[in-house]
């Protein structure tokens, strides 16, 4: 039982991760104090199911995931998905930490006029993109690359990066995270403006 407990904490910390949400938007999401979020994730505080319920809720996971239950045998995963900036998000792994899969559906553009850039953010870790279909604006630093169906890039997440739908329909995509440094080395190119 202590080491299910003592696991709690890195899948708390991955989670957040993955989600690239602050301590503080965590604790505004929750309604748990930033103190004992910051406990949890790092295993000074012992996770109950007052604090694990509304964390389940804020990651859209199911609560057996937080505290990993025990392997049923089935190794089909369960997507739930979720809606999260408009984009909605299918949880393709199971498993915190290490590399996790997804794949995110953006709408088509709606607005009319010129698209905007993407807002970039950065983090630790790397990232790998695939698309699925439609077209995936880019925008790594101070490139702006436009990747079309079959076409994947993976960069250091350090470097400001977002993503946009450049087109007029939705566009798929598969990414994976990994804060490890386990990476798939391919590469997309600049296109020219």
């Amino acid at each position: 039982m202590a080491g299910v407990l003592t696991a709690v904490g890195p899948r708390l910390r991955a989670l957040r991760g993955e989600s690239r949400m602050t301590l503080a938007q965590l604790s505004e999401a929750t309604g748990i104090s930033v103190s004992t979020l910051s406990r949890l994730e790092s295993g000074g505080r012992r996770p109950t199911l007052e604090l694990l319920l509304p964390l389940a809720r804020a990651y859209h996971v199911p609560l057996d995931e937080l505290v990993g239950a025990p392997p049923t045998g089935d190794p089909r995963v369960y997507a739930r998905p979720f809606v999260r900036g408009g984009q909605t998000i299918v949880p393709l792994t199971r498993h915190l930490g290490g590399l996790n899969a997804y794949k995110q559906i953006m709408p088509a553009r709606q607005e009319s006029g010129p698209p905007k850039r993407p807002e970039q953010r950065t983090h630790e870790g790397y990232d790998w993109v695939y698309v699925l279909s439609g077209k995936l604006w880019l925008a790594l630093g101070e490139h702006d690359l436009i990747l079309t169906a079959g076409e994947a890039a993976e960069f250091d997440t350090r470097t400001p990066h977002g993503f946009a739908n450049a087109g007029d329909t939705p566009v798929e995509i598969l990414s994976l995270f990994g804060s490890q440094g386990e990476r798939v080395h391919v590469r997309a190119r600049p296109t020219r403006r």
